[in-house]
């Protein structure tokens, strides 16, 4: 297994130097990777029968399932066909190419009947990729089937998947043919979920035995790392005096507004908001409301450009602008001749160059104003072409030549007029301006707004939003329960019962918090939010605290391990500045199997964390065994260990669930349930990493207290790589995960 592991390890690292071809060739469609398989698959049997563990059912029909598997993979290494079919209207195509090159022969012809894209209402985004196709068998006999994003077609052992398109001329297809490869591997899946449905209820289990020492151990203690959270603390500039804007309802009136941004149409609150956040930092600044601030710039540009909102990250970047501070403001950017300071630098430096990012991001904030005044951002005109085709433009944008003179006449001097009311400060009549607009983008774009729910909920979602400032107050409160319980510890003193029911309110609030966040998201996007980092992070924090929760009925210390990891994984989300766009899904993340799929494996590693810092408490606590009787410190540890085992069950359980269903997914998607991508290949290392532990009765290193707390913290490094480390270092097809 070791071998196993580190030749995975190699491939990835093979893969992102070389390509994938050359990992392909070299790793894992190699012949001496199948043999190791094969070896791991021979030895493990050898295991079963010199154990007598066909007597445990549960254990053997676990076993059983993974030879299923291995046989499943080397089966379709060495049978499968997989390749791209182009197909055009009346040219019947009867071969599909390789990525080899190889040329495969249909025993069949496939032909193009009609080719659609569905898009998004209102928007050019593609939701949908559909095509009509007819197979011709060479008996004269014709078979029609449908083919979009996660609905494929199959005929005589052929899958067909949707793969793209050129111009709506010619469809391109993937043909996957691995019948016997399929069949092996979907039969281990099957046994293997079986078997740990199974493994929970057998009085003979591992689990059963653990389970039942729990109720004879007294307190337990959680030693956590002490985090070093003051740089990660938000900073502001000095509020000082506020620059001119909008008031408050009439700056709120104008969010109410429907503009096209990102992709979609959102109401103008959620723009405000991310323009702020870009350029502060916060979605608030000196007390005004993002809508003030975007508000603000529109309309009294000459008391915004002096302000110090800026937020430049990057010595070297601050020093090219003349500024002491973090917080630049929009006269920073030009000398005083009025040259863009940045210019030069960005033209002269290398795209290598490791401060290329720092200058780039303070060329965007720049940027984001010259977009704002170019008319690029405030796209809040729904205006339909002679076609009847729909299309979002601002007041600079070209109109086609058949729109009304009246509505013409309308849009170009919209925001002259409201600049006007706003000089001359009848807000009356601006509010009555804005709510026009707003009846006048209801009655042009009609079914392809959103509803009033949905574009309610995405307010609401903007404002209950609070950054990292949850995160950090999350991770403060629950340091504070970790030093009340070494307290306790140290002076073995009971756990109060006062603190512990603290514990669980506070709990039960960010649950509640966290859930409200997370229902409202999907309301807003209309589907489960769990599909990309910020929204995996949010529910991860969710199980986290959840966890926490139903582990301190038991153990109150888990309050603490609660709040910690909930407060960190916020504060992951959050590192980037402005939460994600809530944006239309891509075709192929709209799937059931996509919630299935992310739900399971964050819930592993939900658990996974709980047992690193229990890991991490072990470690303390043997460091610490000096100033502790030594009987006391291992016991203590023995204790922590038992927890750890009992989490361990159901943490790789879920992660091997949830590995599965992402192939599952992935056959249903793509054509082929492995394609070794780098993510795939390190969640299959970290479920392996994770499954060594469990065979404690042949490892009988694990067996020890110490070394199995050891062993726990480092394999988390495994987790975060597989969820940071290959977005940030190998990409793939997960890249967007």
């Amino acid at each position: 297994m070791v071998l196993v592991i580190t030749s995975l390890v190699t491939g990835t690292i093979l893969e992102k130097i070389y390509g994938t071809a050359f990992a392909a060739a070299h790793i894992y469609h190699s012949v001496w990777f199948m043999c190791l398989l094969g070896v791991v698959a021979i030895f493990s049997l050898f295991f079963l029968i010199q154990k007598k563990l066909y007597l445990r059912w549960t254990t053997c029909l676990m076993h059983a399932a993974m030879l299923f598997i291995i046989a499943g993979i080397i089966v379709t290494t060495f049978t499968s066909q997989s390749g791209t079919l182009e197909v055009r209207e009346c040219a019947p195509a009867s071969t599909f190419t390789a990525q080899d090159s190889t040329v495969y022969q249909l025993p069949f012809s496939v032909e193009l009947k009609n080719f659609e894209v569905t898009y998004y209402p209102g928007t050019r985004t593609p939701q949908d990729y559909t095509s009509e196709v007819v197979f011709h068998s060479k008996e004269g006999t014709a078979h029609e089937a449908h083919i979009s994003m996660n609905n494929i077609a199959k005929h005589k052992g052929y899958r067909f998947y949707q793969a793209g398109y050129v111009q709506s001329e010619k469809v391109l297809l993937t043909v996957a043919h691995d019948p016997w490869g399929i069949t092996l591997t979907y039969i281990g899946y099957a046994l293997l979920f079986l078997s740990f449905i199974v493994f929970f209820f057998d009085k003979q289990s591992r689990f059963k035995e653990l389970l039942a020492k729990v109720p004879r151990q007294a307190a337990m203690v959680m030693l956590i790392a002490l985090p070093l959270v003051a740089s990660v603390m938000p900073s502001y500039a000095a509020e000082g005096a506020k620059p001119r804007t909008l008031p408050k309802e009439s700056a709120q009136q104008m969010g109410k507004l429907y503009v096209y941004y990102n992709d979609r149409v959102c109401p103008l609150n959620t723009l405000a908001k991310d323009f702020t956040t870009k350029l502060y930092g916060a979605p608030t600044y000196k007390g005004l409301t993002s809508e003030q601030v975007f508000s603000g710039w529109i309309f009294y540009f000459t008391d915004w450009r002096k302000e110090p909102m800026f937020k430049i990250k990057g010595d070297v970047v601050r020093k090219t602008l003349g500024i002491d501070g973090k917080y630049a403001s929009f006269a920073d950017f030009t000398d005083p001749i009025g040259k863009y300071r940045l210019e030069t630098v960005l033209d002269t430096m290398g795209f290598r160059n490791p401060l290329r990012s720092k200058f780039l991001a303070a060329d965007e904030k720049y940027n984001l104003i010259l977009m704002l005044y170019g008319g690029e951002l405030l796209k809040i005109f729904p205006i339909s072409d002679s076609t009847g085709a729909l299309s979002w433009c601002s007041q600079s944008d070209p109109l086609p030549l058949s729109l009304d003179e009246n509505e013409y006449i309308f849009i170009r001097q919209h925001m002259s007029y409201s600049q006007e009311l706003v000089l001359t400060r009848d807000f009356a009549m601006f509010n009555t301006l804005m709510q026009k607009t707003h009846d006048y983008q209801m009655q042009k774009a009609k079914d392809s707004l959103p509803s009033a729910f949905k574009t309610k909920m995405e307010i609401l979602y903007n404002k209950i939003t609070v950054g990292r400032f949850m995160a950090m107050l999350c991770i403060m409160i629950g340091l504070l329960f970790f030093a009340y319980a070494l307290v306790c510890f140290g002076g073995k003193r009971p756990y109060s019962r006062w603190m512990k029911m603290l514990g669980v309110v506070l709990l039960c609030l960010l649950s509640a918090y966290l859930l409200c966040l997370f229902v409202v998201r999907w309301c807003v996007a209309g589907h489960i939010p769990m599909s990309n980092g910020y929204e995996t992070m949010l529910f991860l924090a969710l199980c986290m605290a959840v966890l926490g929760l139903l582990f301190s009925r038991r153990h109150p210390i888990f309050v603490s391990g609660g709040l910690l990891l909930a407060g960190f994984a916020l504060l992951v989300a959050m590192m980037g500045g402005a939460n994600p766009s809530v944006t239309h899904l891509m075709p192929v993340l709209a799937s059931p199997l996509l919630c299935m799929h992310v739900a399971v494996i964050m819930t592993a590693y939900a658990l996974l964390a709980f047992i690193m810092l229990n890991g991490l408490a072990a470690l303390g606590l043997a460091g610490g065994s000096k100033l502790l009787k030594k009987s006391l410190a291992d016991e203590a540890l023995e204790r922590l260990q038992l927890i750890s085992q009992l989490m361990l069950y159901p943490a790789v359980f879920l992660l091997a669930i949830g590995v599965f269903i992402g192939a599952i997914w992935a056959n249903v998607s793509w054509g082929t349930y492995w394609s070794w991508d780098p993510k795939e290949v390190w969640a299959l290392i970290t479920l392996l990493v994770y499954a060594l532990p469990l065979h404690d009765r042949i490892v009988t290193q694990f067996n020890k207290p110490l070394f199995f707390h050891c062993y726990m913290v480092m394999a988390f490094l495994s987790v975060l790589f597989t969820y940071f480390g290959v977005n940030f270092f190998l990409g793939g097809l997960h890249s967007y995960a």
